[in-house]
Parts: structure tokens; C-alpha cells; sequence
């Protein structure tokens, strides 16, 4: 979907309309964070992720509107039924993304380009709200190409061209390529998918591990991964490596109200909620630990988790540490289970 929490804001709120907004946390007090832009937004360059103090930086004019989740979880829904029209193998990845093999279709149309055509039609109908769509023969590239002409576009790759394209590719634009490891590549002189494919298996794992294997096929064009439906999540996280080190709890406590509020975005728009919430940290000299806590019952309460990660954090020794990534994370998943039902299980494990 096109800016999708902000696209939804516009459709419902006409006064929005082609004025810069941001969905997302007050830029007011320690401020929030930018869960989606308008494009109208993005021309100033304020992007998800960023703080909203740096928002009102960049666009004085910027208007900020508190999330509406269940609004956007209603039109994630409706936006399932009209690809179920089509095809039943989706992989959701979030609220407004998803992978659909479309190999055997369901209307019979024998052409992936008219299906993403007809579903991006139905979007605009029924919804009010523009799709852009990537056509290939393999979930990395699909997904590439449905980035290529947003808003509102339609990239299709061919098996033919797959190569070629993988070999134009910025080394940023590949699958699990962060800041850091896009850094340590550029200073290797590789640039693109091009500079890539001049490395040899072994020496691209050599110099960046396991995913080196990843790098090695994906730039030829071999990406088997299915799509699958029931593709189960085993932990939702996020983290943030920082420009200059912090020094100071009260830096270090911003940087967690931030993540955390990305981690409960990610939770609510899978909904999602997990038992145990994990702390990471990676201090100046590259050193790494986690702390992790358990609760008896399920969770995705944003309170919860900023207080939990601080109070991990004050369980490490922060005397004269330097920290250049805080990270959290939540995982064990699934159902709640009420002491009635402990007991029951407990009185079964007797017999």
C-alpha cells in the first residue's frame, strides 16, 4: 500500500488533502516517532522512523495525527478479501504488504500482470486507496520492483531480465543489508549487485557470514523461497544503531521510548503479543549482551514494554559504558493461559 496509515487519514479527512502530514507520535516533551509520511511529507525528506522533533525540522507546516489502528487493521482486512478473490497463498508481511504466488489463480486470468492490475482496481473502487505492485518470478525481486514507481505503479520483471536487474541493484537494496553492513561493503568497493557477483561464495561468507550464501544467489537471480500462508513469527523487534555513542541514561531512555514505540507499531499490525521481552545492547567497543523478562500473561502494551527495556537496561553496568545500538524485542507467542486452566493441565499431568 501507498503510505498507508496517511493515505487512510487523507481518504476519511479531506482537510488533509495534499497537505504534508505524519502519523505518529507529539513532537512535543521528549517527542515521538513517524510511524508513516505523506508523500506530500516525504518531498521535505521525513521518513518513518525518524523523530517527529526532526519532522518539524525539516517542515515547520507538518501536521501530526495520532494513529487509528483499528481504522487500519479494518482496511488491512478488506484489502485480504479482495487477494483471496484471486489467489488463497499470501504471505502477509504487515498491515499493508504482502506476498501473493498467484501461480495457480483462482478466476483463471493465466496473467500475474492483469491480476495485480484487477486487484490494484479493486483497491481504488472499493477502498478509496492506491496499491503499487511488483510482478516477478521470485519474492526478492517482486518485492523490489513493487518499491520502483510508488505511488500508485505497476513494475513487472521478467525471468529474462531478473540478472541484469540484480546487477544494477545498490548493494542497500538488498534483503538484510543494513547501514553498517552497506558501510563495510562500500569500503570493499562494492557498489552493486554487479560488484557482488566478482566475489566468489566463499569470500563473500568469509567477510559477512552466513548471509554471504544469501548475497551469492540472490545476485544471480536464485531466490527459491515459497510464499507461505502460515509462515510462523517467532519474535517482532527493532533496534537502532546510533550516529554518535550515548553516554547518558537519559539519552539511553529517549532511544528506548522510540524503538519501543516502533516495536508495538509492528505488534499491533500483525496483531501480536508475547510473553517475553528482550533487551540488546552493543556497547562502543562492539561487545553485545541481552536481558530478557517473562510475564505470565501475553503483552503489547506500549507502557509495559518502554518499562520493562528500562528496567533492563538499569540491570547491566552502565558506569563509563558507551552504547552504539539499543535493540528490543518480543517473543513467545500465542494464547494466554488462565490459572483455571494451569490447574487443569497440572491435575492432568498427576494422573
Amino acid at each position: 500500500m501507498d503510505a498507508f496509515y496517511a493515505s487512510i487519514e487523507q481518504r476519511d479527512h479531506p482537510e488533509y488533502r495534499g497537505k504534508p502530514i505524519v502519523v505518529g507520535g507529539s513532537p512535543q516533551g521528549r517527542g515521538g516517532v513517524v510511524a508513516t509520511a505523506s508523500y506530500e511529507a516525504r518531498k521535505f525528506g521525513i521518513r518513518s522512523a525518524m523523530s517527529s522533533k526532526k519532522a518539524v525540522q525539516l517542515c515547520k507546516d507538518v501536521i501530526f495525527i495520532r494513529p487509528r489502528f483499528e481504522v487500519y487493521k479494518e482496511a488491512s482486512r478488506r484489502i485480504r478479501e479482495i487477494f483471496h478473490r484471486h489467489t488463497d497463498l499470501i504471505e502477509p508481511l504487515s498491515l499493508d504488504e504482502a506476498f501473493l504466488d498467484v501461480t495457480e489463480d483462482k478466476q483463471g486470468i493465466g496473467s500475474a500482470i492483469e491480476i495485480a492490475k484487477q486487484i490494484r482496481q479493486a483497491i481504488k473502487d472499493e477502498l478509496q486507496l492506491t496499491a503499487s505492485a511488483g510482478v516477478s518470478v521470485s519474492k526478492f525481486v517482486a518485492k523490489i520492483a513493487s518499491d520502483m514507481n510508488k505511488p500508485d505503479g505497476l513494475t513487472f520483471i521478467g525471468p529474462s531480465k531478473v540478472e541484469q536487474f540484480m546487477e544494477t541493484l545498490p548493494v542497500e537494496k538488498f534483503f538484510g543489508v543494513g547501514k553498517v553492513t552497506a558501510e563495510k561493503m562500500k569500503k570493499m568497493n562494492l557498489h552493486t549487485g554487479a560488484d557482488l557477483k566478482k566475489l566468489t561464495e566463499a569470500e563473500l561468507t568469509r567477510h559477512f557470514g552466513k548471509p554471504g550464501k544469501f548475497y551469492y544467489k540472490i545476485v544471480r537471480g536464485i531466490d527459491e523461497r515459497a510464499v507461505q500462508p502460515h509462515r510462523e513469527t517467532k519474535s517482532v523487534g527493532a533496534e537502532d544503531t546510533f550516529s554518535f555513542d550515548l553516554t547518558t541514561q537519559e539519552e539511553m531512555n529517549a532511544e528506548l521510548e522510540k524503538i519501543a514505540l516502533t516495536v508495538h507499531d509492528r505488534l499491533y499490525r500483525n496483531n501480536l503479543k508475547g510473553r517475553t521481552i528482550t533487551l540488546k545492547i552493543k556497547y562502543h567497543d562492539f561487545k553485545q549482551v541481552t536481558r530478557s523478562h517473562s510475564f505470565e500473561q501475553l503483552t503489547s502494551d506500549l507502557e509495559i514494554i518502554e518499562a520493562t527495556a528500562k528496567q533492563l537496561l538499569m540491570s547491566t553496568d552502565l558506569d563509563n559504558k558507551k552504547i552504539r545500538l539499543l535493540g528490543i524485542s518480543l517473543s513467545n507467542f500465542g494464547d494466554a493461559v488462565s490459572k483455571q486452566k494451569r490447574e487443569e493441565t497440572d491435575q492432568l499431568k498427576l494422573f
